[in-house]
C-alpha cells in the first residue's frame, strides 16, 4: 500500500456555522465517494479555512460523518490579499493501492476556480 494525499475546497456564502458545516461535509462526502473510500483508508485530514471564518472547525463535519478514530487538524490559511474568500481547504492522507494518476481531488462550488486544471 502506498501513501497518497488528496486534496480539496469548497467556498462557503458566509460566515456562518451552519454553512461551514453543510460545505465541509459536502466536500468531505464528495472526496470518499469519488476516491471510493472508507474511513479506515484515510491516515488523517488537514482542513484548512480563510481567515474570514471561525463560525466553526471544519472537523466537525467530518466527525459527524464517523471520522471518529482518524486525526483531524484545523488551521488558518495565510492571509494573502486578493485571496478568494471563505475558503475550507482539505488535505487527506490515505493508505491505497491505486497509482497517483488515478486520484480524484475535489473543488467545489467558488473554489473551482483555485484548480481550473482539475476541478470536475
Amino acid at each position: 500500500m502506498a501513501v497518497r494525499a488528496l486534496r480539496g475546497a469548497t467556498q462557503v456564502d458566509a460566515d456562518d456555522r451552519e454553512l461551514i458545516l453543510e460545505a465541509t461535509t459536502e466536500l468531505v462526502t464528495e472526496v470518499m465517494t469519488r476516491n471510493g473510500l472508507t474511513t479506515d483508508d484515510v491516515i488523517s485530514v488537514v482542513f484548512t479555512a480563510t481567515p474570514d471564518l471561525t463560525a466553526e472547525f471544519p472537523a466537525l463535519a467530518a466527525r459527524k460523518l464517523g471520522f471518529h478514530e482518524v486525526p483531524l487538524l484545523c488551521a488558518a490559511e495565510i492571509d494573502v490579499p486578493h485571496a478568494l474568500p471563505r475558503v475550507i481547504r482539505l488535505m487527506a492522507h490515505i493508505e491505497t493501492d491505486r497509482p497517483r494518476s488515478e486520484m480524484q481531488h475535489v473543488y467545489l462550488r467558488g473554489a473551482q476556480a483555485l484548480r481550473l486544471d482539475i476541478a470536475q
